[in-house]
């Protein structure tokens, strides 16, 4: 295996900032994330027409700005005028779709870490790789893991950032096994697998652990205490949460960080 960067993940990793809290993948969320005592986030990026690593779960502008249409049609200065904070608060603010490159600012002047999600972008995934390793290769003052469901993402940066920490998603096994799991991470050299949380069972956390990977949980809800509880007890290392104010004081600070 190809000697990875320092990874060290805490319990609870701030989804899209904190999405139940803040308009999701802002500055505004990260920043809350941060204040409220996360130490990682995740985030989701692919690129505008002009090539520019923005931040946005969807293909389209639809549900999270007041603007329409693919993302990838538009040029970066038209998508910074959208508000990506109406569709949250229903009124207008001053929230735009950040560039990657301000929020690695940000965690950097905060001394924050960062999970980004490769998302597919219309095959443009390649480009969309490489643009954002442009970025990111060379930082070293924070911790940063990929992570992709979209296998040619997950591909492209395993060919050309092999010693970075990465992440391959299964969200049902019924599109890739337990053993396409195995398969994949140990052809591409990844250290990290995430699942979502109606999948996973003791059994399952324990065969992942054989094969020295860390395991990250997520759901499409905000993860409750009890839920929390049963994953850290079977082993799994670190969840996905949308709003942390019941668990912050439970699975923050220095023995959880």
């Amino acid at each position: 295996m190809t000697q990875k960067k320092k990874l060290k993940l805490p319990k609870l990793i701030g989804h899209r900032g904190v999405k139940d809290l803040c308009p999701e993948n802002t500055i505004e969320s990260i920043s809350k994330a941060f204040d409220i005592g996360l130490t990682f986030v995740e985030i989701d990026v692919k690129i505008s027409k002009d090539e520019i690593p923005i931040l946005l779960h969807d293909d389209t502008l639809n549900r999270t700005t007041n603007g329409t249409g693919l993302a990838v049609d538009f040029e970066y200065d038209f998508l910074k005028k959208l508000d990506a904070g109406q569709f949250f608060y229903n009124y207008k603010t001053n929230n735009s779709i950040p560039k990657l490159i301000d929020v690695l600012d940000l965690c950097k002047s905060r001394n924050k870490n960062l999970n980004i999600e490769l998302k597919p972008n219309l095959n443009f995934e390649k480009i969309n790789v490489q643009k954002i390793i442009e970025i990111t290769k060379e930082i070293e003052d924070i911790q940063i893991f990929y992570s992709s469901f979209d296998i040619n993402s997950f591909v492209e940066i395993s060919n050309v950032f092999n010693n970075s920490n990465r992440s391959f998603l299964i969200d049902s096994f019924e599109e890739y096994s337990l053993t396409d799991l195995f398969s994949i991470t140990e052809k591409y050299d990844a250290n990290l697998c995430g699942l979502n949380i109606k999948i996973i069972s003791k059994e399952i956390i324990e065969k992942i652990k054989e094969k020295n990977l860390f395991v990250t949980v997520y759901s499409a809800k905000n993860i409750t205490k009890i839920e929390a509880e049963e994953c850290f007890n079977i082993g799994v290392d670190s969840i996905f949460i949308d709003n942390p104010t019941e668990l912050i004081n439970n699975y923050t600070g220095a023995n959880y960080c």
